[in-house]
């Protein structure tokens, strides 16, 4: 199902895939929220971070089938999160998750949670049987929250140059179809710890 996703009970919270006339928004948003960025690459969002995203795109030798920016947003249409997906990237069936940013007035609340089950009801939707990322190794907060979602190491990659940091990222998935980690590897080879 694309378009709104609501969840159950009084969150009010629902999701919706972000269109070029978002853009305003969303750089409004980074503007409101930088602590990703200032944690990540150690500096603010660009003034034109939010139009880059919508024109970011996996490497050329990375195939795919579609990439989402997705939007959740509050029951006075408030944008409250933000997050990039990309379907079948490298396999069938494996989304990736480039971003997920909660605003930072949410931050230990449990808002995040809630809005991860959102993205990821979304994704299965979608067709999506795996789901991998990549989180900064040291930003402490993302690592705890994917962690408790149920995502585990699969390897590590970097150093990575973000903004004026250069980052280490844990490689992590998590199987939404029953899957184990041999079957996810034996699809995503570059994920396998050996892999060049």
């Amino acid at each position: 199902m694309v378009g709104d996703v609501a969840p159950a009970g009084e969150d009010r919270l629902r999701l919706r895939i972000l269109e070029v006339t978002d853009v305003a928004a969303l750089q409004r948003f980074f503007d409101a929220n930088p602590e990703y960025f200032l944690t990540t690459q150690g500096e603010p969002p660009r003034p034109n971070e939010a139009e880059t995203e919508f024109h970011d795109v996996p490497p050329a030798d990375f195939p795919y089938r579609a990439m989402w920016l997705l939007g959740f947003f509050d029951e006075s249409d408030a944008l409250v999160a933000m997050a990039t997906v990309v379907a079948d990237l490298v396999a069938e069936h494996v989304g990736h998750i480039g971003l997920f940013i909660v605003a930072t007035a949410l931050h230990g609340s449990g808002v995040a949670g809630v809005l991860y089950r959102l993205l990821e009801t979304w994704m299965i939707e979608q067709g999506a049987h795996w789901v991998r990322l990549g989180v900064v190794r040291g930003n402490a907060r993302a690592e705890r929250f994917w962690e408790r979602r149920g995502y585990v190491d699969v390897r590590e990659r970097g150093p990575v140059q973000m903004g004026r940091k250069s980052n280490l990222l844990r490689v992590m998935m998590k199987p939404l179809a029953g899957g184990t980690l041999a079957e996810y590897l034996a699809l995503v080879a570059r994920d396998r710890p050996d892999a060049a």
